[in-house]
């Protein structure tokens, strides 16, 4: 029964995204605010062979000539169906706008190498367990190739739906490289005891109620609840909802899933006012209100760790697991909805 439970919310979840995924070209804002050109401006890299995998990844670098100065890293982990091919990581999602001169200001230091890595999709996984030493092995390698710029103790990890689950994921398995994280929708959780493991990163969550992918009550509360009881500093930390998911201009978006569109506007509207249908509150209960530009990226950058730029040697907190089957499903059904996409971009552009 818990195997026919997990399939049916995989093809559930193929179902939702493959509709949702026709329409966000047409109802992207980005796309009025030069996104190729912001895409353009990231870069190739790739991580080495750990464990059956070398991630790669695509970044943006503020270094400019002649700099010397040090910038923090955002480690950028995309959801399910963005991973098919290299660079579809920052085409299929709008983490790019991050790259723009205005929201590379707004972080402390004037700007922050942004590193978009991917799941190995064709590889059958989907951020699975045992590609987190794999994806910590190609931040290493980042950080080692920038040294001269990476602020070490300035890391941040954040992601949507399976690459929120990854955050979780990733922050209990290295809880000494993370500064601060931001996991959107997260299709994971973290139990109390793991809650405590990482009770000195501040998280800010990011779910919209109605979500019928990733439960806000039974899947998003619950865990939020265990690392507000759990944290150090649970007035830094933050959980905001989303009681209608809106693009910035305030349209509602084809799926109640798609929270991540406030947190790539770096929680603010088109019109620099509130986002749509927005409440946030802290670890305490209180009130949060957000006073334009100061959002997700000003909060980041109020925090900072100890790590000392040390390299992991293996999986850290999480325990080596075997690859899910399930993945083989879903990689069947992803290739039935490339099919029937490539169809209907054919038939009405």
């Amino acid at each position: 029964m818990k195997k026919l439970c997990s399939v049916l919310l995989v093809l559930s979840m193929l179902f939702t995204l493959s509709v949702c995924a026709l329409a966000w070209d047409k109802n992207d804002p980005v796309e009025n605010m030069d996104k190729p050109s912001l895409v353009a401006a990231f870069q190739k890299g790739v991580g080495p062979m750990t464990e059956g995998y070398a991630i790669d990844y695509r970044y943006f670098s503020p270094v400019k000539e002649n700099d010397t100065n040090k910038y923090p890293l955002v480690i950028w982990l995309h959801g399910m169906t963005e991973g098919g091919s290299d660079g579809h990581q920052i085409t299929k999602n709008d983490i790019a706008f991050w790259a723009s001169e205005d929201f590379q200001s707004r972080f402390a230091g004037g700007g922050a190498f942004i590193l978009a890595a991917r799941s190995p999709e064709e590889q059958l996984n989907y951020w699975g367990d045992d590609t987190v030493y794999p994806l910590r092995a190609a931040i290493d390698d980042f950080i080692a190739k920038n040294a001269d710029h990476v602020d070490l103790t300035r890391i941040y990890i954040g992601g949507f739906s399976m690459g929120g689950k990854m955050t979780l994921n990733m922050t209990y398995a290295y809880p000494e490289l993370f500064a601060a994280a931001f996991p959107i929708c997260p299709a994971g959780s973290l139990s109390k005891d793991k809650a405590k493991i990482v009770a000195n990163i501040p998280y800010w969550f990011v779910s919209g109620t109605g979500d019928p992918l990733v439960i806000y009550a039974t899947g998003v509360v619950p865990t939020w609840n265990n690392v507000a009881s759990a944290n150090n500093r649970p007035e830094d930390c933050r959980f905001s909802t989303l009681s209608t998911v809106c693009y910035p201009d305030g349209n509602k978006t084809s799926s109640a899933h798609h929270a991540w569109y406030s947190v790539t506007f770096d929680m603010f509207s088109v019109e620099n006012g509130d986002y749509p249908h927005m409440s946030t509150v802290n670890g305490l209960d209180e009130t949060v209100t957000l006073t334009y530009p100061e959002g997700m990226i000003s909060w980041l950058s109020q925090f900072t760790s100890n790590y000392d730029g040390t390299p992991a040697t293996n999986s850290g907190n999480m325990t080596a697991v075997v690859r899910n089957p399930i993945n083989i499903l879903v990689s069947f059904f992803n290739k039935i909805f490339d099919l029937f996409r490539s169809i209907f971009e054919n038939l009405f552009g």
